[in-house]
């Protein structure tokens, strides 16, 4: 509906403005009128005359409204197909070189996945007030640049691969851990994005390693509880979907794939794997540190150090990192610990862990762990 909306009106806070107060009408007018067939078209229909009629009220903005199409307020049909195309406009156009790389990520984050500032901001490991500051200027300089609206020329796609990517990357991460929906929009506008560009490995590497993750889904939770991939009951992994991610990763890795999201595909799938390598897990770890430079990746290494029985090295690991905002951070490191027999240090680790801690899930877990100790 954003999308629909940014792509007519051409300003994303008029855009957010009038999905809002669309949705507050059929908040007031549904629960006594009865929900529309198509909802989603009366809302765009409703949310797009608000804002025309914003305009009109607006005098500085009188003389442009000949620009707008004025609809008529019918509950007209809406071509998914459209909406599919619009929202993969409104990614390119927030991924515009002419904005920060980091701007562009949060940005697309804010108007696209649905996330929250607070939400983004902890994914940057940034404060709320300096995301907020991020995304309004990113917001100002599309309007005052005037950036198109527009899936670019073919010649063009590939200076904005890498911020799409990392903004289809950071909503599945949203989706992952627990809001399915996102994951599952990540994957259906990744398949978009691997067909618009077909050639392009990391395309096809993020879109399986997107589907091979979200195929664990349903095992990675148990009621509130968060359940280990160790102890995760494969019975519930949708194995077709497994197998369907590992053909789009031998896709990437026939197009001559070695880029970082197809190093992590390589990891998801050896994960499903009845017995893992971990030796090999923490290998391929080595080498996405060194495609990334990402201490996050870093500590993922130290995780597969210790799974291949040495966690003495992966501590090791983890002390040399600056990641003391990092919730996994402290939860990874709280695990190495009490592997090692300090539970003291384990305890105050977990505890940290725990005040870092966003959703019952993870509280739960923790909690848990300082229980045991």
């Amino acid at each position: 509906m954003l999308a629909s909306l940014v792509g007519y009106l051409g300003d994303f806070d008029r855009a957010e403005d009038a999905a809002q107060e669309a949705f507050a009408i059929a908040a007031r007018r549904w629960p006594t009128s009865g929900v529309p067939a198509n909802p989603g078209a009366w809302l765009v229909t409703t949310a797009r005359n608000r804002a025309i009629d914003r305009i009109r009220r607006d005098r500085t903005l009188a003389g442009k409204i000949h620009m707008l199409p004025v609809p008529e307020v019918v509950i007209d049909e809406l071509d998914e197909t459209v909406i599919k195309d619009e929202r993969l406009e409104l990614i390119f156009t927030c991924c515009h070189p002419a904005l920060p790389p980091e701007a562009q990520v949060a940005l697309t984050l804010r108007t696209l996945g649905g996330l929250r500032t607070g939400e983004i901001a902890r994914a940057f490991l940034v404060p709320e007030e300096t995301m907020k500051r991020r995304l309004s200027r990113a917001k100002a300089k599309i309007k005052a640049t005037g950036i198109p609206f527009a899936v670019p020329g073919a010649d063009l796609l590939g200076e904005r691969l890498g911020a799409v990517l990392a903004v289809l990357y950071l909503i599945f991460n949203e989706g992952y851990s627990g809001r399915v929906d996102l994951g599952a929009e990540a994957i259906r506008l990744g398949r978009v994005l691997a067909v618009l560009m077909p050639e392009e490995p990391e395309a096809h590497g993020l879109l399986a390693l997107m589907m091979i993750h979200h195929a664990r889904r349903r095992a990675r939770f148990s009621g509130e509880d968060l359940v280990l991939l160790d102890d995760q009951d494969r019975s519930l992994w949708d194995t077709g979907q497994i197998a369907a991610g590992r053909t789009v990763l031998d896709r990437a890795l026939m197009l001559g794939g070695r880029g970082p999201y197809v190093v992590q595909a390589v990891i998801a799938s050896l994960q499903t794997h009845r017995r893992i390598d971990w030796a090999q897990v923490a290998g391929l770890y080595g080498r996405l540190a060194e495609l990334t430079g990402s201490p996050v990746v870093e500590l993922n290494r130290a995780v597969a150090l210790a799974q291949a029985g040495d966690p003495a090295e992966a501590l090791h690991a983890v002390e040399r990192l600056n990641l003391d905002d990092y919730l996994y951070f402290h939860s990874t490191r709280g695990e190495l610990l009490r592997r090692l027999g300090r539970d003291a240090e384990a305890r105050q680790a977990y505890g940290r862990a725990l005040g870092l801690a966003t959703s019952t899930a993870e509280r739960r877990f923790l909690t848990g762990r300082l229980e045991q100790l």
